[in-house]
């Protein structure tokens, strides 16, 4: 077994667990969608997750990502590598500037006004949005690193 083979085992797994905690986000949500009364637990149980699971896991798919560009056969420049870190680039941005913000505006003001408001649901609505396109960005890297598509040539 190489050096190679076990960071890419180490990535797998820092993917893995980095979407599927960003999955179960959804299910928090409409969970307590139905049961408002459990809003709070559910976002602070989100923030939690994203916090100490998948904001980390996703530090570390750069590391072990830009490893195995030392210790393996393809260079940054390869076209499905090159885009896969623009595009990681546009989600640790978005993440860090607008998800992480937005979603702790959206605990504060539920604890001080409640689901009902507008201000809370304008919050909300904004974190779902950027909800859904950190997650097709998602989607669109772990493409580009399953099929490796020939991009430009």
């Amino acid at each position: 077994m190489t050096v190679h083979e076990i960071l890419k085992f180490i990535h797998v797994l820092l993917a893995i667990s980095a979407v599927g905690a960003n999955i179960t986000y959804g299910v928090w949500l409409a969970r307590a969608g139905r049961e408002p009364q459990y809003l709070g637990y559910a976002l602070r149980g989100i923030k939690m997750l994203d916090d100490r699971i998948a904001n980390p896991a996703y530090a570390l798919l750069f590391v072990t990502g830009l490893l195995m560009l030392y210790t393996g056969r393809f260079a940054w420049t390869t076209p499905w590598i090159l885009s896969a870190l623009i595009v990681y680039v546009l989600v640790l941005g978005l993440g860090l500037f607008g998800y992480t913000p937005l979603l702790r505006r959206q605990i504060a003001i539920l604890e001080r006004v409640g689901h009902q408001s507008s201000e809370y649901n304008r919050i909300a609505g904004r974190a779902r949005t950027v909800g859904i396109l950190l997650a097709a960005l998602v989607v669109v890297i772990v493409f580009l690193m399953v099929t490796k598509p020939a991009l430009w040539g």
